[in-house]
């Protein structure tokens, strides 16, 4: 194992290369993508910075054939990842507030929560869940370390402990007599760093007959859609329910029911127990899992050469618009967006700029290739024939924000299949 020694406050952030599985300790992963050196996706750009104090690190894929568990094999200090100055606010897409007030409604009603319930987020962000379980009159206790998300929490009554979840963390809170009803983890098992101690933190402050509810990106639809985008730094982990039954037995923990879910490129919502009762649906998926090979190294041999066909095509297709004298704007400066533009060599020589509503990105420049990002309304003012949607997971919600770009015969470019779809929306 390498590791970068250097303070935080060095240019460089720490790193280290794992040569072992993060979920079962095993030797042998076998990497199956190399994206090469690429740049930390939320760390975006100053202007007046230096382009060559900009820190890149190796970004490959793995898979453990022990576990099933897909994972990348850099690790890169999590306080470099989630600072003060994280700049992803999970407010800001109305998208995501209408598909986490539906899963807090439905969690109220079947599990009877009231006022002597406690509901805990982990990586709880701005309190755009949380908030909707507190207007109920429900207790809520928010656990994210992002200084400038928590502040805002805590800014709209939502109580938020500003630190990482780690299993100290999870046993000094339970000492002091927290035990939570509900545990929610949307977007954050893949982040972790020490898989096993979060699990285990879980279990610590979960009551007996608790649920926590867990939201993951699902493996299949990563490769399936050819969806190598979504594979950053802050991503160390890719999760079949094969891998994921793997790691939570691990720590007296059952994976009893999920769901799919249509957000973000496909995602699965969890139920994890103490106690275990699988559904006939669980059962029925981890067969399914095994008969088409996702517990398979096999089935991930080919996503290289696909992920590598895609960027070509889409290069090209942007190159041909050019020559043609076309312009073409970005839409979504999301970390995806980074490993997007960086993979395919898309510069300010191809995109104009990157729209995002996100103020805290404006002004900035995106992670190593320093395409601009602006606001929206600069979309209207330089009037682009083309807007590339890098934040796909969000198409149908930008397309409706712009309805003035379509209408007067702009058009969109969807990056993330092999179709290279171009809509026209009216």
């Amino acid at each position: 194992m390498s590791d970068s020694t250097m303070d935080h406050d060095d240019i460089t952030p720490p790193s280290r290369t794992e040569t072992t599985c993060r979920s079962c300790g095993s030797d042998g992963l076998k990497v199956f993508l190399d994206l090469g050196n690429m740049p930390l996706s939320d760390r975006f750009v100053s202007p007046h910075e230096a382009p060559e104090d900009e820190p890149f690190f190796p970004l490959q894929v793995a898979y453990c054939p022990a576990c099933a568990l897909v994972q990348i094999t850099e690790t890169v200090d999590p306080r470099i990842l989630f600072a003060q100055d994280y700049p992803y606010y999970s407010s800001i897409s109305d998208t995501l507030q209408q598909h986490t007030r539906a899963n807090v409604e439905e969690l109220i009603a079947t599990r009877k929560l009231g006022d002597d319930a406690l509901v805990v987020e982990l990586a709880s962000n701005d309190g755009y869940l949380l908030k909707h379980y507190a207007a109920a009159g429900i207790p809520v206790l928010g656990i994210d370390p992002a200084e400038g998300p928590a502040k805002q929490a805590q800014a709209i009554g939502v109580n938020t402990l500003n630190d990482f979840f780690t299993l100290e963390l999870a046993r000094q809170l339970a000492a002091d007599g927290v035990a939570a009803d509900v545990i929610h983890g949307n977007n954050v098992l893949a982040h972790v760093a020490d898989l096993n101690g979060f699990v285990e933190g879980i279990r610590t402050l979960l009551k007996p007959d608790g649920v926590a509810v867990i939201e993951v990106p699902y493996l299949g639809h990563l490769i399936d859609k050819i969806e190598f985008d979504t594979v950053y730094h802050e991503h160390l982990c890719y999760f079949s329910l094969t891998a994921l039954d793997h790691l939570f037995r691990r720590h007296g923990l059952f994976l009893n029911d999920f769901r799919h879910l249509d957000i973000h490129g496909g995602s699965l919502r969890l139920f994890v127990q103490r106690v275990e009762n699988p559904t006939e649906h669980m059962r029925s998926t981890l067969a399914l899992e095994h008969a088409t090979g996702l517990d398979r190294f096999d089935y991930f041999a080919d996503f290289a050469a696909r992920v590598n066909a895609l960027r070509d095509s889409l290069r090209e297709r942007l190159l041909a618009l050019k020559a043609k004298g076309k312009s073409i704007a970005g839409y979504g400066a999301a970390a995806k967006a980074t490993i997007m533009i960086n993979f395919c060599g898309l510069g300010p020589d191809i995109l104009d700029f990157v729209a995002d509503k996100n103020k805290h990105k404006q002004g900035k420049l995106m992670p190593g290739t320093h395409v601009p990002v602006v606001a929206p309304e600069q979309i209207e003012q330089e009037k682009p024939d083309y807007m590339l949607i890098l934040a796909w997971n969000f198409a149908v919600e930008i397309m409706s924000q712009q309805a003035e770009f379509a209408r007067r015969g702009g058009q969109f470019i969807l990056p993330v299949t092999e179709d290279l779809l171009v809509a026209k929306a009216g």
